[in-house]
């Protein structure tokens, strides 16, 4: 549970405080004043553009109201034209943060994880589900305050949770816990699942996420996969979605960095990184988002260590990144070769996901042009 510190504040000349959530672990804010229905939005506006942060007390559905009107004025504001895709890529970062900046400033309390705001939905299982890893340790506290913003994130992931994303490759949902990226984008899993396997008994799945892709290899015939990744959120998913689709016998989830420790090799060991080298803003960005693309050198130059003879390594990469002129495609080959590796194949597929086709995101022209790939590698 991402339980930072605790927020203070003022209300009806009463000093109030409660356990303060964040899950991009920001600060509590300093400044607190209490907004209600009568709150107007260009005030509302101004102020958290000035950095206070409103806890909203009346109805559920006007807050959602005010945030949506913040929101609003945020995109409002004009775009500069950029001069080439890299400064494209960088203010659009920029915009998204300063937009999750100021929309996070509209507040919400919960006792024991419910909202007692009039007109406000059941968000208590929403909340556990995000918050709770392990009912016996680790409950929710009587107050808790987190932004509006964030808690309309938990109740949609939790949405998302019950209905799961279909996957062809294995006839059945898989399904996302709310931190922990979902497979919306299944290119990369037909890839898997097409690749050939030359008689590959055992494979590890580094940064195994929801599970979904050791699912895939199991489905295909191995039956010795070792799932690993370090983040909670997602082991839990993993091993949950593991047990669903009765692969628990073929399948051990174990936390670690990159590489499991339990078994040093495998005959086939795959893993899909983050595919841009940028920083991260939350936890959910980890999937997207490698720093100095760290994960991806940390695989490859791990790779050899942990291949049996004749094993194959399968590295799926999308090439946003190249296109946004963020790491060139001489780059990655040379990380390959300096890993002691050699790419026998490369296997394409164009993504199918609505940006690729949307004309209004400011990175299309990049997306258009996207491919995402699967390297088989060798020992060289």
């Amino acid at each position: 549970m991402h339980l930072n510190n605790t927020l203070t504040w003022q209300e009806h000349h009463k000093a109030y405080e409660a356990i303060w959530q964040s899950e991009a672990n920001v600060a509590p804010p300093t400044k607190v004043l209490i907004a209600d229905d009568t709150t107007n939005a260009e005030a509302a506006y101004k102020l958290v553009c000035e950095g206070a942060s409103l806890l909203y007390r009346g109805d559920f559905q006007n807050a959602k109201q005010l945030l949506q009107a913040i929101t609003r004025r945020v995109d409002r504001k004009p775009v500069k034209p950029a001069n080439n895709m890299t400064e494209a890529f960088h203010q659009h970062r920029a915009r998204q943060i300063q937009r999750a900046n100021i929309t996070n400033k509209i507040l919400i309390e919960l006792q024991y994880g419910s909202c007692n705001l009039r007109r406000a939905p059941d968000v208590k299982e929403a909340v556990q589900g995000a918050l709770v890893l392990d009912e016996k340790r680790d409950k929710l506290p009587a107050k808790l305050v987190l932004s509006l913003r964030e808690l309309l994130g938990m109740i949609g992931a939790h949405e998302w949770r019950k209905k799961g994303v279909a996957i062809d490759a294995l006839q059945a949902n898989i399904h996302a816990h709310y931190g922990v990226y979902s497979p919306v984008r299944g290119e990369y899993l037909a890839l898997i699942n097409r690749a050939p396997l030359n008689d590959a008994k055992t494979a590890f799945d580094i940064g195994t996420g929801t599970g979904v892709i050791a699912a895939v290899l199991v489905t295909r015939g191995i039956k010795a996969v070792i799932a690993t990744d370090n983040s909670a959120r997602a082991l839990l998913c993993a091993r949950e979605n593991i047990k669903q689709l009765n692969l628990s016998q073929y399948i051990t989830v174990e936390q670690a960095d990159l590489f499991p420790t339990s078994h040093k090799k495998a005959d086939l060991i795959v893993c899909n990184p983050p595919w841009l080298p940028a920083k991260a803003n939350a936890p959910i960005e980890h999937a997207i988002y490698d720093p100095n693309s760290q994960m991806l050198k940390g695989f490859l130059n791990g790779v050899n260590a942990h291949l049996n003879e004749n094993g194959e390594a399968w590295l799926i990469m999308s090439d946003l990144a190249e296109h946004l002129g963020l790491r060139s495609h001489d780059e990655l080959q040379k990380w390959i070769e300096a890993a002691g590796l050699n790419v026998i194949e490369k296997l394409d597929i164009v993504p199918k996901h609505a940006k690729s086709t949307d004309q209004s995101d400011p990175l299309f022209a990049a997306r258009s042009k996207e491919i995402t790939s699967l390297y088989r590698l060798k020992s060289a």
